[in-house]
């Protein structure tokens, strides 16, 4: 399931595309706008300059506005970034990859199929990208 954090995310940088044209965007108009707590806004926005999806500026005509094309970050890697692994188990986990207890010395009768899961899932979010939030919701 995707988290409240991941939604919140994936809502401030449709509403950053939607503004994009309008120059950098004010924090609270896109916790506003939104509905999403401010506290928790700064922090998601923080993590997305950090991983240099977003750019911000200071002063007048200051706010946060798109380092990387929108069309070039995938929806996969904000997941990754703001949720962490996408894989419903942690040893089939391709970036977060733990071994489950269960998996010692072999793989429970879950293994393969969360793996199938896994790559569906990714082949789908690995595609689909941030400017694509918009498009369909157009």
């Amino acid at each position: 399931m995707l988290s409240k954090k991941s939604q919140y995310a994936f809502r401030a940088l449709a509403y950053l595309i939607r503004e994009e044209r309008n120059g950098p965007v004010l924090i609270s108009k896109i916790s506003l706008s939104q509905n999403i707590p401010l506290k928790f806004l700064e922090n998601i926005l923080l993590e997305l300059k950090k991983a240099d999806i977003l750019c911000s500026k200071k002063g007048k005509g200051g706010g946060y506005f798109f380092k990387q094309r929108p069309e070039e970050v995938s929806l996969a890697q904000i997941i990754r970034l703001v949720n962490g692994p996408i894989a419903l188990l942690p040893c089939v986990s391709l970036n977060f990859h733990q071994t489950c207890i269960n998996c010692t010395p072999t793989h429970c009768g879950l293994h393969e199929t969360m793996i199938e899961v896994r790559d569906a899932t990714l082949s789908i979010l690995e595609k689909k990208t941030l400017a694509d939030l918009v498009a369909t919701s157009a």
